[in-house]
């Protein structure tokens, strides 16, 4: 048996939407799909303003030129995210403020903000791990006593919830991933959530090149010109006419992917109570979507044991991201003098199992019964027993 870490289909009517698309004539951005999907955005998950993007990479780089960054300002971000998160600002001069993160959830340590806090830090950066909520009440509200804006990196978190709230809804700006790796994909794009208003109109300008072009095709001026820096971050009508088969979808995906996470979850419980690894921690504060379902071990070496057992097995199980502040690039801003412990051990010690919409209950029980295999030879040689994690 060969399982993928991924394997991305339509399910819906994706490939009909695409042939409407290419037979109306229309196939560069702002076309009647990619209305279709922003006004689906807005109206099904509470979103002020959505801007698709080709990329949730772009749409972090708009909001950066939204907030006016500038060399010298600082931001606060996790270092147990995406280089996107970080490059989008980089590229404008700012400078990343690394902070740790939580043992339970894996995100952002909001105890820990507010002592990163200086006359230079200009936001915070969140990113919702696993599409599972930060601790946004506190962020929001360190935010605001210091007057700083919130951006919300919710690149795996469309659908899901903190409190009553979608993420991507909450901070000044949210942004979306529609990679084929994410729950809602059409290969690569994004989409810019705008819940701050005064943001709005320069957005649109933004994304159009710097032209005023939305305006006019809003017919609230005569002709359109250049009045403002941008760049071309429209998605193509093609790929929003695969996104949308997708979204009209959302509810049957989530469904599915709490079926495999919960089969995952029921099925290797008892090494968690056995001490031998440790499954992902929900709040009750947060609906998550599902997205991903990792196992996290005792070390590294362990990890990368059963990795290598997994994939001997047809199994193909990954690694997540390398902290950002031990890498070459973010050595430039850090000297890692604080450590960062959980980051560094959760990077070392996280293997993320196969999470898509077709893996079937069978192909689950196989990866289980593999992964409950060597964790009993790994008893025996009392390598994984009795350490608590």
């Amino acid at each position: 048996m060969i399982i993928p870490f991924n394997d991305p289909q339509p399910i819906g009517k994706e490939n009909d939407y695409i042939l409407m698309a290419t037979n109306s004539g229309k196939l560069s951005g702002d076309g009647p799909f990619t209305e279709r999907c922003k006004l689906f955005i807005e109206n099904n998950f509470n979103a002020n303003h959505a801007l698709l993007t080709t990329s949730c990479t772009h749409a972090l780089e708009m909001a950066v030129l939204l907030l006016d960054i500038r060399p010298g300002d600082e931001i606060i971000v996790p270092s147990y995210t995406f280089t996107s998160t970080v490059n989008a600002f980089i590229l404008q001069g700012g400078i990343p403020i690394f902070v740790d993160i939580r043992k339970d959830t894996l995100n952002i340590d909001e105890s820990k903000i507010e002592e990163k806090v200086t006359s230079r830090t200009k936001a915070i950066f969140v990113m919702h791990y696993a599409g599972v909520a930060c601790e946004m009440d506190r962020i929001i509200e360190i935010a605001h006593r210091n007057n700083l804006y919130v951006v919300e990196d919710a690149a795996q978190a469309l659908t899901a919830k903190y409190k009553d709230q979608y993420l991507g809804t909450i901070g000044d700006l949210g942004t979306y991933s529609f990679h084929e790796t994410k729950n809602y994909f059409c290969g690569e794009g994004g989409a810019l959530v705008i819940n701050n208003e005064k943001f709005i109109k320069r957005a649109e300008i933004i994304r159009e090149k710097g032209t005023n072009r939305t305006s006019f095709l809003k017919k609230e001026v005569d002709k359109y010109s250049w009045v403002d820096i941008g760049s071309s971050y429209l998605l193509s009508e093609i790929l929003a006419a695969f996104l949308y088969g997708q979204l009209e979808m959302w509810k049957e995906i989530n469904k599915n992917r709490k079926r495999i996470f919960e089969i995952y979850y029921n099925g290797l419980e008892h090494l968690q109570r056995r001490k031998m690894l440790r499954l992902p921690t929900i709040p009750k504060n947060c609906t998550p979507n599902y997205h991903m379902f990792y196992i996290i071990f005792n070390t590294e070496v362990e990890r990368n044991q059963i990795m290598t057992y997994l994939r001997q097995h047809g199994i193909t199980a990954v690694t997540h991201y390398t902290p950002l502040h031990l890498s070459q690039m973010g050595q430039r801003w850090s000297a890692d003098t604080e450590q960062l412990l959980i980051t560094k051990q959760t990077s070392n010690t996280l293997l993320r199992l196969p999470m898509y919409y077709s893996l079937s209950a069978s192909q689950q029980e196989y990866i289980i019964q593999v992964i409950c295999n060597i964790a009993n030879v790994f008893t025996t040689n009392s390598t994984l027993a009795g350490r608590i994690l």
